[in-house]
C-alpha cells in the first residue's frame, strides 16, 4: 500500500508540495519560508486563533443569510470554525506572528485550515478545493484588511479580561495588607527624606487604589476596541461585500463572541487607523509604570536586612547569591519591574507601527498584535505572581517602624500649629544636632503640657487615620 506523504497545491507563483496531513496549504507554506522571524507561531496566541475562527464563522453565516454561500458549504465552514474555537487544530496555525503583508499570511492560514477541515466534513480530501475553496468560499466577501484587525480586536478584548481579573487579585492582596497594617505607624518620606508620620496601612492602601484606578482605565480602553471594520474589505469601500453583509457579519460575530461589537461609522478611516491599539497600549503602559513604582517601593522598604530601611519583610522565595550565604533578594518585585520595562518598550513599538501606516492601510498590525499580546499576557502573569508570591506574605517590622517615628524630627510638623513655626524649627534643629527626641525637647522647654503633647502625638492624629485615609 502506497502511503501518501504530500499533496500538490497551486498558487500565483506555481506548484508546491504540502504535507498530506497538514490542514494548511500552499500560501501558509510560503509564509513559513518567508518569515522565519520570531520562531513564535500564531498558535501561541489562542485568543487570536479563536477570534479568527469566530470571524470566519460569522462571515459564513452572513454569506449564507444573503444567499451567497450554499447551505451545505456554510454548515461545513461553521462546524470547522466551532471545532477550532473548541481548541482543535490550533497546531495548524503555523505562520510566524511577525510577518509582512499586513496579516495576509495569518488570514490565508486561517482560510486554508478552515477549508480543509470543512472539506473533510463534506467527505472530501484535503486540498480538493474544487468542492470548497479557501478564498472563494471561506474568505467570501472578506479581505485580510477587515478580517485581521477585527480578529485582533476580539482577541485583545478577551486577553484583557484575564488581565483585569489578575489586577483584581493584586488589588485585593494590597487591600488586605492595608487592613492588616492599619495601626502600624511609620514615617512617610518625600524625596527619600523624612516627611510626616503615616500608617503602613495607608501606604498599602495607596498601592491598592492605584491598581483599582488602572482597572477602570482599561475598561474604558476596551470600549474603543469594540468598534470593528468587518465588511470594509480592502480599503474600507466594501468592494466585493454585498449590501447588508457588514451588518449581518457584525451581528453574527457579536452573537458568537458575546461582545457588544459595533461597525465603525467610517470604514475607510477605520481600515487605516490604529488609534484604538495605541490607546490600549498607553493604558497598559500606565499599568506597567504604576506596578513598577510599587515594586520599587517594596524593594526599598524591605532593603536590609540590617543595613537598609528594613521596614517590611518580603517572603523569601529562593536563595539570592552564589557567593554570599544567607542572602535573599527581592526577586518577585524585580521580575515585575522587568515586565514593566518590556511593556513600556512594547508601547514604543506600537506607537511607531501605528504612525508608519500609509494611505488606506497600516501594514504593521502584526507587530502591534505581537506587542499588545505580550504586554497583556506578561502583565497578567506579573500581577498574579506579585500577589501570590510576594504581597500576600509581607510582614511588618513594627519595632523598627516605631523607632523611626519616635526618633524622627518629622514629628515636629504635627506640632507646628500648636507651638508655632519658629519654635518648631528650633526644636527640629536641636533634635537633629543632639539626637534627642522631639517630644522630649518640647516637654523640656515647656512648649506644651505632657497631656496635650501625648494627645497630639497619638497615631490616629499624626497619621490622619481618623480622617478615613486608611
Amino acid at each position: 500500500m502506497t502511503v501518501v506523504v504530500s499533496r500538490r497545491e497551486h498558487d500565483l507563483l506555481g506548484d508546491r508540495d504540502v504535507p498530506a496531513d497538514a490542514y494548511w496549504g500552499v500560501h501558509t507554506l510560503r509564509a513559513t519560508e518567508n518569515f522565519p522571524i520570531t520562531g513564535t507561531p500564531i498558535s501561541a496566541y489562542p485568543h487570536l486563533i479563536d477570534a479568527l475562527a469566530a470571524v470566519k464563522e460569522a462571515a459564513a453565516l452572513a454569506n449564507e443569510e444573503l444567499g451567497l454561500l450554499e447551505p451545505r458549504k456554510a454548515a461545513a465552514i461553521v462546524e470547522a470554525c466551532r471545532e477550532i474555537r473548541d481548541g482543535k487544530l490550533h497546531d495548524q496555525f503555523v505562520v510566524d506572528v511577525i510577518q509582512g503583508g499586513a496579516g495576509t499570511s495569518t488570514n490565508m492560514n486561517a482560510n486554508e485550515v478552515v477549508a480543509n477541515r470543512a472539506l473533510e466534513l463534506l467527505g472530501h480530501a484535503k486540498g480538493e478545493y474544487q468542492y470548497l475553496h479557501p478564498n472563494e468560499d471561506v474568505n467570501l466577501g472578506q479581505s485580510t484588511n477587515d478580517v485581521y484587525p477585527t480578529a485582533v480586536k476580539v482577541a485583545t478584548v478577551f486577553a484583557v479580561r484575564g488581565l483585569l481579573k489578575a489586577m483584581a487579585v493584586l488589588q485585593d492582596s494590597f487591600a488586605r495588607k492595608a487592613v492588616e497594617f492599619r495601626d502600624v505607624l511609620k514615617m512617610g518620606r518625600t524625596q527619600l527624606q523624612d516627611a510626616v508620620p503615616m500608617t503602613l496601612g495607608q501606604e498599602f492602601s495607596a498601592f491598592a487604589v492605584m491598581i483599582d484606578e488602572d482597572r477602570h482605565r482599561l475598561d474604558e480602553a476596551v470600549q474603543l476596541i469594540h468598534e470593528i471594520n468587518l465588511g470594509a474589505t480592502a480599503i474600507g469601500t466594501g468592494l466585493n461585500a454585498p449590501a447588508g453583509y457588514a451588518e449581518s457579519a457584525r451581528r453574527h460575530l457579536a452573537e458568537i463572541t458575546g461582545l457588544p461589537l459595533v461597525t465603525a461609522v467610517n470604514l475607510v478611516e477605520a481600515t487605516q487607523d490604529c488609534g484604538a491599539f495605541v490607546q490600549m497600549s498607553g493604558v497598559l503602559k500606565r499599568v506597567a509604570v504604576k506596578l513598577s513604582k510599587s515594586c520599587n517601593d517594596l524593594r526599598l522598604l524591605s532593603s536590609g536586612p540590617r543595613a537598609g530601611l528594613g521596614e517590611i519583610n518580603l517572603p523569601p522565595v529562593q536563595a539570592g547569591s552564589s557567593i554570599m550565604p544567607g542572602k535573599v533578594n527581592p526577586v518577585i518585585p524585580e521580575v515585575v519591574n522587568q515586565v514593566a520595562f518590556e511593556v513600556i518598550g512594547n508601547d514604543v513599538t506600537i506607537t511607531m507601527a501605528a504612525e508608519a501606516g500609509q494611505l488606506q492601510l497600516n501594514a504593521f498590525e502584526p507587530v502591534i498584535l505581537h506587542s499588545l499580546s505580550e504586554s497583556v499576557t506578561h502583565l497578567r502573569a506579573a500581577c498574579l505572581t506579585l500577589a501570590e508570591r510576594c504581597v500576600d506574605g509581607i510582614t511588618a517590622n513594627t519595632e523598627v517602624l516605631r523607632a523611626t517615628v519616635e526618633n524622627s524630627i518629622g514629628l515636629v510638623t504635627a506640632l507646628n500649629p500648636h507651638i508655632g513655626y519658629t519654635a518648631a524649627t528650633d526644636i527640629a534643629k536641636e533634635a537633629l544636632a543632639t539626637g534627642r527626641g522631639v517630644a522630649e525637647l518640647v516637654l523640656e522647654k515647656g512648649l506644651l503640657p505632657a497631656e496635650t503633647l501625648a494627645d497630639l502625638l497619638r497615631p490616629e492624629v499624626v497619621a490622619g487615620t481618623g480622617r478615613a485615609l486608611a
